[in-house]
């Protein structure tokens, strides 16, 4: 049974009404935001289990947990068309495998406004505990798609209307002067690989982020938080 690991995450998970099966709290653990997780237990009627805290750090495998877990019924992929009604902004990623990664990118994509983001099913890291505590609260809130074939859902997405933008270093477009036209979707690939070159095709425009320095490219998640809030300030102009 997946497991939300720290106060961040089990709060959001409690606010947006997330399925939990039980909350685990350290004995001793006090303050606010503990107080807020027993008192929306109790409203939910979601058991909660006050345990040594050495017993949390074996149910976590990490003393990082803050004192408080979640074990959440298993978390459940979205369908395509399910979030593509009314959609400003999809994230595509091509084949991210670190889950810290992943976590990084929902946590970003939720904040720039993304209304789901899109991963495949195989070469990807999928929804796990880490992918969880990273994303820190945002997989409560935002929908995560999981596809069998990216190519072809950018297909099926451009015949719903939507423009696709594949970020890569070597991209003709700097993403500040990149005209993003809408509904839009913005795709990332992998960690030291970008993206595969078809997926590359199948992409009205690529984008690039220029560097000033020697290392040519970012890390996912900091290039997704970059290219993606450009596009939230373009759209809040």
């Amino acid at each position: 049974m997946p497991i939300l690991a720290g106060i961040h995450a089990v709060v959001e998970a409690l606010r947006a009404e997330q399925p939990l099966d039980r909350v685990h709290i350290a004995k001793g653990a006090s303050g606010g935001r503990m107080q807020e997780v027993i008192d929306i237990c109790r409203r939910l009627a979601i058991p909660v289990r006050f345990e040594e805290r050495a017993a949390l750090d074996r149910l976590a495998q990490t003393h990082s947990h803050q004192g408080v877990l979640a074990f959440t019924i298993e978390q459940e992929y979205s369908d395509l068309d399910d979030v593509t009604e009314g959609a400003q902004l999809l994230v595509v990623l091509d084949g991210v495998e670190d889950p810290h990664n992943l976590g990084a990118v929902i946590r970003t994509a939720h904040a720039a406004g993304a209304s789901a983001v899109i991963i495949p099913e195989r070469r990807a890291a999928g929804l796990t505990p880490v992918v969880a505590k990273s994303a820190a609260g945002a997989l409560a809130h935002l929908p995560v798609v999981r596809v069998t074939n990216i190519n072809r859902t950018l297909e099926e997405l451009k015949e719903k209307g939507f423009w696709i933008y594949g970020l890569d270093e070597r991209g003709d477009s700097p993403y500040d002067k990149t005209d993003y036209a809408t509904p839009t979707v913005m795709v990332f690939g992998g960690e030291g690989k970008g993206l595969h070159q078809l997926v590359k095709k199948h992409c009205d425009v690529l984008v690039s982020i220029p560097m000033a320095g020697a290392i040519a490219s970012l890390n996912i998640s900091v290039a997704a938080g970059v290219a993606l809030f450009e596009w939230r300030r373009r759209k809040a102009g």
